[in-house]
Parts: structure tokens; sequence; C-alpha cells
């Protein structure tokens, strides 16, 4: 995956796969799992471009109220924010590049995933959706 402009912690095999369930079907991405403060801080600021399968998942290491912006970032981004439980909360499609305005999920998330803006308007993705990935308990 190309989407570090420098260097983040390395991703296992099980850890860069991600799936989401939609009702068109499963969607499977390539990620890179941030769940430090300093990666998390980081994110995909300055990065150019981002494959159509590609994203971040950021891990907040338990469930908290989260806002995201996007000051220093060149691509659009869809934030989807995501309960332990791996269940979409809310989705914010679009985010605009370099605009400072906060972001929040709508309550307690531990996950936000940023793909491509407009990726998850053509996969279909809603609330109540389900991601799958090593790092989420599957009830």
């Amino acid at each position: 995956m190309a989407i570090a402009t420098a260097p983040l912690a390395a991703c296992s095999d099980e850890e860069s796969r991600l799936v989401i369930h939609t009702a068109t079907g499963e969607h499977v991405f390539e990620v890179e799992v941030v769940d430090t403060q300093e990666t998390r801080a980081q994110g995909l600021m300055f990065v150019q471009e981002l494959g159509p399968d590609e994203g971040m998942l950021f891990d907040f290491l338990d469930e908290r109220p989260v806002s995201f912006w996007m000051r220093n970032t060149f691509i659009p981004l869809d934030m989807i924010f995501v309960g332990a439980d791996g269940i979409v909360r809310n989705v914010h499609v679009n985010a605009v590049p370099h605009d400072p305005t906060s972001i929040p999920s709508d309550g307690p998330v531990q996950f936000v995933l940023e793909i491509p803006g407009g990726r998850s308007v053509e996969i279909g993705l809603e609330a109540g959706d389900r991601l799958e990935h090593a790092r989420i308990e599957a009830d």
C-alpha cells in the first residue's frame, strides 16, 4: 500500500485486510492501522493519493466521542465512524481537503475508517452496516 509519506507502523497481513459488509455485498480494503496518539494525529495528512480499496483504520483502543478535521489533507475522504462491535454508527462523505471544520462522531466509537472520498456511496455503505477486521470483536 502506498498511502503514507512517512513511515508508520507496519501492519501484519491479518491487520491490513478489512471487509465492509453492506447490502451490496462484501467489500475488501487494504488498510494501515494507526493506534497511537502520534500516528492518529498524522493520519492521512500530506498523502497525495489513495487507491479505491485502500484506507486507514484509526483505533482509539476504547469507545469515546471523537472528531476529525482535514487540515493538511490533500485528498477528499469518507470518514466511517465505527463502534467496538464493528457496527457503523455514522458516515461523513467527501470531507473537503484542507477544511479545518470539525467532523464529529455521533457518539462514542472505537474506530474510524478513512477511505477515498465518495467510495462509501459507491459500495452502498450505511449506518448499521458492519466492518470485519482483526481488531474488531465480533458478537
